[in-house]
């Protein structure tokens, strides 16, 4: 062990304890960035159709992701990045703003109220409760789920997966550049994994990229740019409005998914990373709900809809992250992007594509764990996986799934298997679909 890891970050992060490393923590930290990096582009853009100024949300977003993260990797010490959700982005702009013809700041007061709420329910521990009460069958399928949706979207910014007017979706033009340097990254990926080579999952990103930087498949912006002013967003959120405007419903609404895509991430995450015990029961689940909260309210503050963890987290933990040291990296990797801001638009979808294929690959063996004797285990698993790519929301499928289950329990006697936890979350998923 080198005397780096001999340091205090050791000490701290228990980085050896996790049998991992500082080098690793680092590289797992920089394949998340690179798989979620697009969200300093993407998010901007969405709001910018709720009537919001581009620079200062590009800002807000960075500055919320930032700080979130690194609440959850120091504070919390797990291996998971948080920024603007997507999903529930296009409800802010789309749903809330264009659809209910509400002011953008009013629709930021809603997304501030359901992050002080998500975060009562963490600090009095109900939320890890629920949480902890998800049951290991239902773990194993929403992490297979989770991968399933990181295929269908990393399939898609790649082009292979396109819309379809007949069948909804369908294979994309396989001989256009992007196709073809994404199943190109892909297979590298693939092969220096299984030659065990370090950062097999950047290496592939960042070759990709090179390679359509160099054959004009992709354009290099540059490297540094100016900070874009805050101002317009920063603390522009309007509360009054919310109650004034009678949208409770639309906070529980953002409330409901926020949690439900939480608990599907972390519980992924943690099954991954090995911080579920031989009973099931998640470790340290406490502080990263806590922190996940409070990254929404802030993320509110300065001018940006739901902060919530990232499923692109898997990124990092395939490629060795198991400690705080990894959302660390990630959190100052964000902060660069401030100042590099045209170097870090300058990673194609094409290049970050297969690396959430790949990671997707590594979420579905999950399935392998379920008791494939016991239908009323596996199908309703299996269901909320299917699910998830199929709306395009983890949140939907983790609701079918605890739906099914409890109805499957209840009508099979199997009264010790539905809990309390379980009919609660299945009555919480039934409220989702009423005020989603």
């Amino acid at each position: 062990m080198s005397g780096v890891d001999k340091s205090w970050l050791d000490k701290y992060f228990g980085i050896t304890a996790r049998g991992s490393s500082v080098r690793t923590e680092v590289l797992a930290g920089l394949a998340t960035f690179l798989t979620m990096a697009y969200i300093i582009v993407v998010h901007p853009a969405i709001l910018k159709d709720a009537g919001m100024d581009f620079g200062a949300v590009f800002v807000a977003t960075i500055l919320a992701a930032a700080i979130a993260t690194f609440i959850m990797g120091a504070w919390a010490k797990w291996p998971v990045a948080l920024a603007p959700g997507m999903g529930l982005n296009a409800f802010f702009t789309y749903g809330i703003v264009i659809g209910m013809k509400q002011p953008w700041q009013v629709a930021l007061g809603a997304v501030f109220l359901s992050g002080v709420l998500a975060l009562v329910l963490s600090l009095t521990g109900l939320r890890e409760w629920i949480i902890n009460a998800i049951p290991k069958a239902l773990k194993l399928g929403i992490g297979a789920g989770i991968g399933l949706f990181l295929a269908i979207i990393g399939l898609r910014n790649a082009g292979v997966v396109v819309d379809h007017p007949a069948t909804l979706v369908g294979l994309g033009n396989v001989a256009s550049p992007a196709v073809l340097l994404a199943t190109l990254g892909f297979v590298v990926m693939i092969v220096l994994d299984k030659l065990r080579v370090p950062g097999a999952i950047v290496i592939g990103i960042l070759g990709t990229a090179i390679i359509g930087w160099l054959v004009g498949a992709a354009s290099f912006a540059g490297v540094v740019g100016p900070v874009p002013s805050l101002a317009p967003t920063l603390l522009q959120l309007d509360i009054g409005g919310v109650f004034s405007a009678g949208l409770i419903s639309v906070v529980m609404a953002l409330l409901f998914v926020d949690f439900f895509d939480t608990a599907g991430t972390l519980t992924s995450v943690a099954n991954i990373s090995g911080k579920v015990d031989k009973d099931g029961k998640v470790e340290g689940i406490g502080k990263a709900v806590v922190a996940d909260s409070a990254a929404t309210t802030i993320g509110a503050l300065l001018g940006t809809s739901n902060t919530t963890s990232y499923i692109e987290s898997g990124a990092g933990i395939k490629e060795g992250g198991r400690t705080g040291l990894t959302a660390v990296t990630v959190a100052l990797l964000f902060l660069l992007c401030l100042g590099f801001a045209p170097l870090a638009q300058s990673i194609p979808a094409f290049a970050t594509a297969p690396a959430l294929v790949f990671v997707a690959c590594h979420f579905t063996r999950n399935l392998v764990d379920l008791d494939w004797d016991d239908p009323t285990d596996y199908a309703p698993a299996v269901l909320g996986a299917i699910m998830m790519p199929l709306t395009y929301s983890i949140a939907h499928g983790i609701a079918i799934a605890f739906i099914v289950y409890a109805l499957a329990k209840l009508a099979t006697r199997q009264f010790d298997k539905a809990t309390l936890g379980v009919l609660i979350i299945a009555g919480l998923s039934v409220l989702h679909f009423v005020f989603g």
